[in-house]
């Protein structure tokens, strides 16, 4: 009707007063209907040292939970010196590549895994933290390759029997 303005929608916001969407999700990070049982969401802004990051989403990789690793190695990029931002938010590319892969999005996988190599190639010779540079160019170079080339498969793949070790053994 003409003068009617539209209902007003409801945002969901943290104790801040910032949007932020309440509803749960799966493993993977998909939104489930409001009122569904759902994963636990990684809280943000957690301080961690280098090295509980990298434990910690270590855990949530081999539970098959990479959305949740890439939320904690996001908050590593955040706090990391300049001169460690690009290794930090390339991790988190390669979770959230993991991510697309088990959610059947072999495309949008493929480009997050190459893309996030990319930014952690630039450390090889530091391997800073005891990350395994090598074995994750490796590891995401092959899933890459998996998702995209001749005898790729449309299934997605099973995130925690996939997941990378982010350090080498020695770590």
């Amino acid at each position: 009707m003409a003068g009617e303005s539209a209902p007003a929608r409801h945002r969901d916001r943290d104790e801040q007063g910032r949007a932020r969407n309440a509803r749960p999700r799966d493993g993977l990070g998909r939104p489930l209907p409001y009122g569904a049982p759902g994963v636990a969401r990684q809280p943000e802004g957690v301080p961690r040292t280098p090295a509980e990051s990298l434990t910690e989403a270590q855990r949530l990789l081999d539970a098959g939970m990479p959305f949740h690793a890439h939320e904690v190695l996001e908050d590593a990029w955040k706090t990391a010196p300049e001169t460690e931002r690009e290794l930090w938010r390339g991790l988190a590319q390669l979770a959230v590549g993991l991510t697309h892969a088990a959610r059947g999005n072999a495309v949008g996988g493929a480009t997050l895994l190459d893309r996030g190599a990319a930014a952690v190639e630039a450390y090889a010779d530091a391997a800073p933290h005891g990350i395994d540079i090598a074995g994750l160019l490796a590891w995401a170079r092959e899933l890459s390759g998996r998702l995209t080339g001749p005898e790729a498969a449309a299934a997605p793949v099973a995130a925690a029997d996939t997941a990378p070790r982010l350090r080498t053994a020695a770590d």
